[in-house]
């Protein structure tokens, strides 16, 4: 087992990365300060891993509650029944939730942890592989609505994050997939040499090998947990965290959060930002191609279906969540590995680079 720090001061925590750490049940214990301990999972999980953590807590009885599984579950329907739930169990303000599951569930139990009683504590106990090399990580929390993703949330830490990448063995390839998207994200905004170490193992992720995974969760979580320790609520440096997010947030919303995988959409995202960072005159374009044909390899999108228009896109952009003062902001590279956050990039710009992104392009 690997650990690491986040340093918040007194709301630090660290972030545990191993093989079968569901069962350690002394790493829960240490995180718990009373004695009821909620279980929360979605109900795909839940039946995969339930079990298992709740014997791990077994010396709290823990209680469990589920969700259905997926992203149109990530609403203030579900978070309110959850909640009722905690008040129907009179859960008071020593309980401790869990939060065993994927993005949908760490950021739904998050968000609940932030707001049941002004503010309870939770552990992540993320088993996707994108959660566990980002959703996890950082104290975002929030759920979905309409009209964009996350628009609804809260900064809250948890006490610690528990990433056991045996529950990677699992995962569905499609998510799996879905999250070296967030893998390949972290070398080309922070880190060269990681990025050249994802290309040359890109084979070994996908095939699920233990060792190469718990290199990235690893690596992936040390970019993340420095960036959120120097700007943990996205004032600047954290905001480059979000490549390829504002162009994904975009498709997912105009999807109805029912047909892409949020890597899915961040992996074209990145490969729309890469092609508006050429467009800047910031990228050339071998620079370009090296990281179009790393997410090919990978299994992600590149290219946008005709199906969901550039007008769409451009108005559900609009209401992103890091426009500010009217201004919108975006996420480009200077370089593969040089992240930076740019203003008044110009409607036509933008939708240029839609359309030369569309399928048939």
């Amino acid at each position: 087992m690997k650990t690491l720090q986040l340093d918040l001061g007194d709301r630090g925590y660290p972030i545990y990365i191993g093989s079968d750490l569901l069962d350690c049940g002394a790493l829960y214990a240490k995180h718990v300060r009373g004695r009821q301990v909620v279980l929360v999972s979605d109900s795909t999980v839940s039946a995969l891993y339930g079990r298992r953590v709740a014997g791990a807590l077994s010396d709290f009885q823990p209680v469990s509650i589920t969700f259905a599984a997926g992203e149109s579950s990530k609403t203030l329907d579900t978070y309110a029944r959850l909640a009722d739930e905690l008040i129907d169990r009179r859960c008071d303000r020593g309980v401790t939730l869990v939060a065993l599951g994927g993005g949908v569930v760490g950021d739904i139990t998050g968000f609940l942890a932030a707001t049941y009683h002004r503010g309870v504590d939770f552990i992540q106990v993320p088993t996707s592989l994108l959660a566990q090399v980002d959703s996890s990580v950082g104290g975002k929390t929030g759920v979905n609505r309409p009209g964009g993703k996350n628009l609804l949330g809260a900064f809250y830490q948890p006490r610690c994050v528990l990433a056991d990448t045996g529950a990677l063995r699992t995962l569905p390839r499609r998510e799996l997939v879905a999250g070296v998207a967030e893998v390949i994200k972290y070398g080309l905004i922070a880190d060269v040499e990681f990025l050249s170490w994802v290309e040359q193992h890109i084979d070994a992720l996908l095939a699920g090998d233990d060792s190469a995974l718990q290199h990235a969760v690893y690596h992936s979580c040390r970019i993340k947990a420095d960036v959120v320790a120097a700007d943990e609520r996205e004032a600047g440096r954290r905001a480059l965290l979000n490549l390829g997010h504002t162009f994904g947030h975009a498709i997912e919303a105009a999807t109805g959060y029912s047909e892409w995988l949020h890597g899915e959409a961040v992996g074209l995202g990145m490969v729309m930002a890469a092609q508006l960072s050429c467009r800047m005159g910031k990228l050339d374009g071998d620079s370009v191609h090296r990281i179009v044909s790393l997410i090919e390899r990978a299994g992600l999108p590149v290219r946008l279906p005709a199906s969901i228009g550039t007008a769409d896109l451009l108005r559900l952009m609009a209401g992103d969540k890091k426009v500010l003062d009217g201004r919108q902001r975006l996420v480009v590279l200077d370089a593969v590995g040089q992240g930076v956050v740019v203003e008044g990039v110009s409607q036509g710009l933008l939708s240029e680079v839609i359309d030369g992104c569309r399928e048939g392009n």
